[in-house]
Formats: C-alpha cells, structure tokens, sequence
C-alpha cells in the first residue's frame, strides 16, 4: 500500500473517533456492552476474537430497527450498498463489488446464505427477517471457511431454531401509510424432552408508492407470504438434528420505470419526454412481479470422541416471472415503446459435509467437502416499437426473445486451522480447491424481429474452470481487550456465459472468472471498562479479470476487466455513554479503480468501479429509561449517508446517482413484564428522492426511485 493511503487510513481514524461497531445485542448490563457471539469461522466465538472485518445484527436490532429484508441490511452496513432490477432480483455490492448478471449461467459476486444455505440464484433471495437470530455480514473474499467460494463477500442470516427448554410463543402486528398491514408470528413447541417444533409465518402487504396515471392502479406495491417449518430431534447428548420446510409466495405489480434525464447528444433523445415524478407514471401497464420458491434442509450433528462432523443438505426449487414497462411510458407520449420480463424455473442442491475440532481442542481445525448442482431455464424477452406521432395503440413490430437453459455443477474441498503459538498469539491458514463446470444452451428462434442480435441462432457450449485459493495470517492480543490482525486471502468466481449475446460466436465464448486477493490490517478493541467498543481495518484488494456489465443500445454483455483494485478503511464503533444513553457509528472509504479495462473498444482504465459509493457513514444514537412503573421507553434515530455514486463504466455524469442522506427513527415503549412492546416507527423520515436502478437507453435516462417516506407502528407480544 502506497504511502498515501496509509495516511488517508490514519486521517479516517482519527478524524472519525466516533466511528461505530453494530449494535448486535442489547445487554442487561446498564453500562457495559455486551459480548456478541458469532460463527463465521465455523465455530462460535466472540466478535472481538474473530480476526475477519464483520458487521453484525442481532435479534433485537432487526427487530427494532425493522429490518426485513436485504435493502435494510444495506443501509446500516460499512461498506455495504445495494440496489435492484427488478425489486425481486436483489444486487448487493459489498467493498465496491457486486454483479448484475442475472443470467441463467452467470454467478453472484456476493453470496447469500441462509442457515449456511448457499441461495445461487439471486430471485431466490426471499428471506423474511422474522424470528432471526441474527444476520452476518462477512467483507472480502471467502475462499477457504463458506460451503461455495466467494469472491466480494456474503450476508449470512441464522433463524432462530427450535429449542427443548419450554413452549414458546409471539406475534407482531405492523400498521401503516400505503394501507400497509403486516401479520407475523412463531410458535416454539417441545413434543417430548427429545424433540421440538418451531413454526415461523409472516404476510406483508402494502400497496404501489407510484399511480400509473395511465393505466390505472399502482406500481411498487407488496403483496408477500412467508413461512418455515423446523423440526429438532435430540435423541442423545451428542447427537442434533434439525430438518426444515420454508416457503415464499410474491404477486406484485413491476417497478415503476420514470424518464429523469435526457442526453441531447443522442439523435433518439427527441423521442422521449421527462417523466420525473416519484408518485406516478404512465405505463400502458403495470406489469407483474411473481415469485413462488421454496426449500428443504437438513442439518445434522454428532460430537464424536475426538471430532465433531456435520452435514448440510438442501434443495430449493424457484418458479419466478417479472414483466415490465421498460420505458415507463406509452404510446400517446412516446415514439419508442419498449416492453418485456423474465422467466424463470431453477432447481438448485447442495451438500457438505465438514469435521472440525471439538471446543476444548487447542488446535482449531475444520475440514470437509461441498457439492453444489443446479438448474435453470430463463427466458429473457423485449417487445419494442418505433413510430412516428400521432401514434395508434402500440402493435408491436419486434419481439426480442432469448431461451437460455443451463446446468451448473461445483465441487469443493477444504480445510481452514488456527494454531495459538501462546496465549495470546494465533496464527491461522486454510486451503480451498474448486471447480466448477457450466453447461448452456442458447436460441433466439422465438424472436420476430432482433433488436440484440444480427441473426438468429441456437449454440450449445460448455466449460469448467477450477482454482485453489487460500488465506494465511496472524493475530496478538496485546491485553484481553485489544486484539491486532493481519491477513492476505483469496477467492474465486466462475466464468459464465452471456444472456442475450448479439452474435452465436459471443454466445459461445465464456467470459473469464475472476479472482481477488485481499490484503488487510485490522484492530478490535474494548475500552472505557468495556463500555465502546472501536473496530478498524484498512485494506486492499487486487481483483483479476474481474466480470463487469455494460450496456450500449439495446445490448448488454458481461465482460472482464484485466485489472481492479480496491483500497479502503472501515472503521466502527459503539459507545455506552451512561446508563441511558448508547451511540453506534460506522464509516467506510472505498477507492475502488478500473486498472485496466476496455469496454467494447474504449478504454475505461482508470474510471472509478461502479454502484460504490466512495463515502458511507451511519449514526446511530439512542436513549432508553425506566420507567417507575417498570416499563421501559427507548427512542432512537438512525441516519445513513452515501455520497455519488456511479452507474457506468464510462463513468458519465448521466448515469450517477447523487450523495443521498437517509433518516430513520423510532420510539418503542416496553411493558412492565416485558410481554410485548410498542414501536411507533419512520423511514426515509425526510422523504429523500434517489434512485435504486437506472440505465440510459437511446438517450434517456430510465430510472427506478427508493420508497418514499413511510411510518407505522408495530405491536408485539412475546408469551
């Protein structure tokens, strides 16, 4: 790291005294923090031993701060940022890297897993965060410790499992602007000292932020049912097992696609009119946004005499059709008239299994094996129309039609030990080898007309590709409350084909995988008599032929940039000041660079690396007091800032999106027996105007705007 960033890191930790760690737990303690246990080293262990950069959620943040799903995360994560298209196909980038290729053979580049579940489809992530236990948020390549290679990071969500201790019980109520009405509840059942069962449901519904003033009804509305089914069976002290049934079901109406922005150097630009407004559009119709998935799990445990061994097995099975107005218009106010979706049916299943030392072994050690295998049937279709006013209700003259199906198989093996040298020095390292192997079927026959590509075709091609990657580093814990880390690790992504290639010779020819190695200082420290805690890292990562997306005309490819390269500082912390009052800050800076790059004959060498914003700070402040009655009142505000952000390689100010400031609030009164609590609640309190997706298109800007302002209040009941 050059000498510049080492003073940029050392400026950012000063500077930003107030930095901030996620509050993870509340504690009974009235002044100390609580310690906060997680597994992301595949055993549990404390935040503050865990040698990794980490953001963390526990079950009472989630509840309280209302996060519900991957967006939520997003906002109160360092370094985290996301975005959508549609709302259905979620695109987190974590530490500037992220994919939008939701291709029938295309990977994402930071992983979901739910209850170690590798979800490898990103409109299969439907998760409901309700009754978790909470949600980790892992940054920078995981090559050695998760069940599938990752190369930019993952977010890892734990439900609460059942338990034997007694019955249990709770629901939550939620009310709100948008005739918004939420129902959830759980109910944990022992059937005998030996087993137990834990129901989990949740139905959401809101409707559409935006009226199509066209064609009536509204855009962006939520019409979502959730459940999960566990089963806990115990038969001996040394022997667990948990088998699991979940389900979601979406019926949506599609996003709401506006016209912000016009680019006069565009002849085309003449044919569209501005269409900015955030409460409507004029679509000629509303779309759909539908989505069934559901997913089977087994999880199994022995402790055996000189080792533990456990098994993860899965299947999910996704049925999902998104259609949308591309051009959010119709055909009274625009010559150009665009129109399509995606289809999709995949079925995916994984297994691993892994042996690790027992707690009480000094070497720590994990080693074990993982298959993953899926299939995906897509069709990726665009209607579109080109006319002079006045115009006739669109007919239209094309129809731009590609049927992709594919077959994915990955096999890995790996093993990851941490050796203590004393009592307060570690030293740990793990090796990972995978392969992956993609077979693709492509045609475009079904079209009747092109406006992708230059002829109809139908290709069949396949490839694998394999690497071994690796991680090494140390740490030393100078006192029981400050621990010193460094570490270099690798990760790996697979290559893949395109979606919606313009020619047969590009739909054959695979993209390359990409690669990262990390380089990263950290410190985690306790202070105060354990009442802050302040966690930093600086690090870099150095991406190979890293896999970026671009979008000119009507087509779009997935090409590798020969070189990337990420310098950054992460720092958090969370303060106790009193016994009433509780501050939880954080701060990343990401310098994400195109090193080298040529995009379609340009050269994008030295652009920034899109969808990251270079600054990302959150505040978090709270007061909570007692009350004589015995209950207790909390309020607290949470504001999240991100400065620019850019959408395209070519890194024109067109396709920015600007610094956004968001803020959040909540007032939550709890009863004297502690049975169920109040939460009158606000997001986007200053009902800040940003978009969540946009591409230029023939000289428009299309966009996708965030939800406005919205409150309600939430019951719950605990028994």
């Amino acid at each position: 790291m050059n000498a510049r960033f080492g003073l940029l890191g050392s400026a950012c930790v000063l500077a930003l005294g107030s930095g901030s760690a996620v509050m993870a737990q509340t504690t009974p303690d009235p002044v100390q923090i609580d310690e906060v246990v997680v597994t992301a080293q595949k055993r549990s262990e404390n935040l503050q031993d865990v040698p990794l950069t980490l953001s963390v959620f526990g079950d009472k943040q989630i509840e309280q701060a209302r996060i519900v799903q991957v967006q939520d995360v997003a906002n109160r994560t360092p370094g985290l940022s996301f975005d959508n298209f549609p709302s259905s196909q979620p695109r987190p980038t974590l530490r500037g890297i992220g994919s939008s290729d939701r291709g029938a053979a295309g990977d994402p580049s930071v992983s979901v897993f739910v209850d170690e579940v590798y979800y490898g489809r990103p409109s299969a992530v439907a998760f409901d965060a309700f009754d978790v236990e909470r949600i980790e948020v892992l940054k920078g390549p995981q090559g050695t410790l998760l069940g599938k290679n990752v190369v930019g990071g993952a977010v890892s969500v734990f439900n609460k499992r059942p338990t034997l201790d007694a019955f249990h019980a709770g629901a939550a109520v939620t009310v709100g602007d948008y005739s918004r009405f939420e129902a959830a509840g759980f109910v944990n059942a022992p059937v005998s000292d030996k087993a137990a069962l834990r129901l989990s449901l949740s139905s959401r519904q809101h409707e559409g932020y935006a009226k199509n003033a066209f064609a009536g009804g509204r855009a962006e509305d939520q019409d979502t049912k959730s459940g999960r089914l566990q089963l806990l069976l115990q038969p001996t002290d040394s022997f667990t097992a948990i088998f699991a049934i979940d389900g979601t079901r979406d019926r949506m109406n599609s996003d709401a696609r506006h016209v912000v922005q016009l680019d006069p150097s565009v002849p085309a630009s003449a044919l569209w009119k501005i269409n900015g407004q955030r409460d409507q559009y004029f679509a000629e119709n509303n779309g759909r946004n539908d989505r069934d998935t559901w997913g089977a799990r087994a999880n199994l445990s022995w402790d055996l005499p000189m080792a533990s061994l456990t098994y993860i097995g899965s299947y999910r099975d996704l049925v999902y059709h998104y259609a949308e107005d591309f051009d959010g218009g119709n055909p009274t106010i625009y010559a150009l008239n665009f129109k399509g979706g995606q289809d999709e049916k995949s079925h995916f299943q994984s297994h691993e299994l892994r042996l690790s030392a027992l707690p009480s072994s000094k070497l720590r050690w994990v080693a074990g094996g993982y298959a993953y295998s899926g299939d995906t049937d897509r069709v990726d279709t665009l209607f579109g129309d080109i006319k002079s006013r006045p115009i006739p209700p669109a007919t239209y003259a094309a129809r731009d039609r590609f049927i992709q199906a594919a077959s994915v198989k990955s096999y890995a093996v790996f093993g990851d030990a941490t050796w203590p040298l004393t009592d307060r020095i570690n030293v740990f390292g793990g090796l990972r080898y995978s392969k992956d192997d993609k077979d693709y079927a492509l045609s475009n026959q079904d079209s009747t007309a092109l406006l992708r590509a230059s002829t109809r075709y139908t290709v069949n091609a396949s490839h694998d590709w394999s690497k071994l990657t690796w991680r090494i580093g140390g740490d030393v814990s100078p006192s029981d409350d400050v621990m010193l880390y460094g570490v270099i690790s690798t990760g790996f992504k697979s290559g893949g084909f395109q979606d919606t290639p313009s020619t047969p010779t590009s739909a054959v020819t695979p993209f390359n995988p990409e690669t990262a190695t990390l380089y990263e200082l950290g410190a985690k420290t306790r202070l105060l008599d354990r009442r802050l805690t302040w966690n930093t890292s600086i690090y870099q990562t150095d991406y190979q032929d890293l896999q970026v997306r671009s979008t000119r005309g009507f087509d779009t490819i997935t090409t590798n940039a020969g070189k990337a390269r990420i310098r950054g500082l992460e720092t958090s912390l969370d303060a106790r000041l009193d016994d009433h009052v509780r501050v939880a800050a954080s701060y990343a800076y990401t310098d994400g660079k195109f090193l080298s790059l040529f995009d379609r004959g340009a050269d994008r060498s030295g652009n920034r690396m899109t969808r990251s914003p270079r600054h990302k700070l959150t505040l978090s402040p709270s007061y909570a007091r007692p009350l004589a009655s015995g209950a207790r009142i909390e309020a607290a505000i949470d504001g999240t800032f991100e400065s620019k952000i850019y959408d395209d390689l070519d890194n024109n100010e067109i396709t920015t999106r600007k610094a956004r400031t968001l803020i959040d609030a909540r007032l939550v009164y709890d009863s004297p027996d502690g049975r169920w609590n109040l939460s009158v609640w606000g997001k986007n309190l200053t009902d800040q105007l940003y978009k969540t997706h946009q591409v230029v298109f023939q000289g428009a800007n299309l966009a996708i705007f965030a939800p406005p302002r919205t409150v309600g209040a939430t019951l719950r009941w605990n028994y």
